[in-house]
C-alpha cells in the first residue's frame, strides 16, 4: 500500500510539474513599448511566430531528412573537457551541444541555454530525442557562475537541467522580460529579468540582453508573453555575443552600432527548414554568416545543429551549408568555424585569433 501510495503522490507531482510547465508562469505586465504591446511582445518590423495554420501546414507537408539515431563524437566521458579556469588573460568558449557553449571569460564562467535532458520537450517519454551526448558531462563542468536562458522554448528553458545547476552551482540566472516568476516557482534562486538593451554585472563583466527576431512560448495559451533575445558579455579585454535563436535582420547592424565588434560571436546555423515556414526566426548558414558580417565580429562559431532533430534539413546541411555559404562571402574557416561537441576555442594573450584545442 504505502509503495503504490508513494508511486501515486510521484505520478501526481510529475503531472502537477508537466501542467506547470505547459502554462509558462504568467509573463509580464508593464508598460508599452516598441516591442511591447501591453499584452505580449513582437518583433518590430515583422511577424513573431507563426500561425496555427501555417504550423499545421509544415506539419501535413513536411518531408524531413533522415537523421541517425545517435552519433559519437568522441567524447570521452572520464576526462575532464576545460580547465576550471583559463590561464590569466585567456578566454575560452567549450561547444556542448545545440545552444549549450560554456563561456569562461575574465574569471566568470557562464552557460548558455543548458540543456542535458534526454528530449527537448516538456516529458522525458515523448519528443525530439538527442543524437549525442553532451560536449561536456554534467558532472564536469567547472563552478558555474551565470546561466543565461534565452527564451521560454523547451530546446532553451530545459527546466531539469536548470534545476540540476542550482542545486550543484547555485548560478546568477540572466533571461528575458516575463520569465523571473516562472522560474524561481521552479526553484531557482537568483534571477535577473531584463528588457531589451538593459544590463547588469557580474564580476566586473557587463552584461547586455540583446534583441533577436524570435518568438517564444511553452503552451498555446502564453505565446510571447515573455521576452526572447541574445547577451553580450563585455569583460575588460575581450567580449562576447551569443545571439540566441533569432532570424535575420537589421538588429546584427544595429549591435555593431550600439556594442561594438564582438571579439567571437556564437550565431545560430540550424533549425532553417523549410524556408517558408522558419525565416523569420531562424538563420539559415548563409543568413548566419550576413550576420557575422553586420557584426564586424572577429571570429564566429556557430551553434544550434546537429543534436535535435526540431525542423526538416538533414544533420549534416548547416555544416555543408555553412562552408558554401563562406566561400560565397569570401570567408574562411579562421572567420567562422563550428566546433565537435566538446571541443574548445582559446584567445590567448597576443593572439591574433582563437585556436581550436580537443
Amino acid at each position: 500500500m504505502t509503495s503504490a501510495l508513494q508511486r501515486y503522490r510521484e505520478l501526481w507531482s510529475q503531472l502537477n510539474s508537466l501542467r506547470r510547465s505547459l502554462r509558462g508562469g504568467a509573463g509580464y505586465r508593464g508598460p508599452r513599448s516598441d516591442h511591447f504591446d501591453g499584452e505580449r511582445f513582437f518583433n518590430p518590423g515583422t511577424g513573431a511566430g507563426k500561425s496555427m495554420a501555417d504550423f499545421w501546414r509544415w506539419r501535413r507537408t513536411r518531408v524531413p531528412r533522415p537523421w541517425p539515431p545517435w552519433r559519437d563524437h568522441g567524447i570521452a566521458p572520464q576526462l575532464p573537457a576545460v580547465p576550471a579556469v583559463p590561464a590569466a588573460g585567456e578566454a575560452a568558449v567549450t561547444f556542448i551541444n545545440h545552444m549549450t557553449c560554456l563561456i569562461q571569460l575574465e574569471g566568470l564562467n557562464a552557460l548558455t541555454d543548458p540543456m542535458y535532458s534526454l528530449r527537448a520537450s516538456p516529458v522525458q517519454w515523448a519528443g525530439p530525442r538527442r543524437v549525442h551526448a553532451p560536449g561536456i558531462p554534467f558532472e564536469q563542468l567547472p563552478s558555474i557562475d551565470l546561466v543565461f536562458v534565452s527564451h521560454s522554448h523547451y530546446d532553451h528553458m530545459d527546466l531539469p537541467t536548470l534545476r540540476r545547476l542550482q542545486r550543484a552551482h547555485a548560478p546568477l540566472f540572466v533571461t528575458g522580460l516575463g520569465n523571473g516568476a516562472f522560474l524561481r516557482g521552479h526553484g531557482l534562486a537568483r534571477v535577473v529579468e531584463l528588457d531589451w538593451w538593459a544590463q547588469t554585472t557580474l564580476r566586473g563583466t557587463r552584461m547586455t540582453f540583446t534583441p533577436a527576431q524570435h518568438w517564444s512560448s511553452r503552451g498555446w495559451r502564453d505565446r510571447n508573453r515573455t521576452l526572447w533575445g541574445g547577451l553580450w558579455l563585455s569583460g575588460a579585454q575581450r567580449s562576447v555575443y551569443f545571439a540566441g535563436d533569432s532570424g535575420y535582420g537589421a538588429l546584427f547592424a544595429e549591435l555593431r552600432r550600439r556594442c561594438g565588434r564582438p571579439d567571437l560571436a556564437l550565431l545560430p546555423i540550424g533549425g532553417y527548414e523549410p524556408r517558408w515556414f522558419m525565416r523569420e526566426q531562424h538563420m539559415n548558414p548563409d543568413d548566419a554568416v550576413r550576420a557575422h558580417l553586420d557584426l564586424g565580429a572577429r571570429t564566429s562559431l556557430g551553434v544550434h545543429f546537429g543534436c535535435f532533430q526540431l525542423t526538416d534539413e538533414g544533420i549534416d546541411e548547416p555544416l555543408i551549408e555553412l562552408e558554401r555559404a563562406r566561400r560565397t562571402h569570401g570567408l574562411t574557416v579562421a572567420d567562422f568555424h563550428a566546433l565537435q561537441p566538446g571541443e574548445t576555442l582559446v584567445w590567448r594573450p597576443g593572439s591574433r585569433g582563437l585556436h581550436v584545442v580537443a
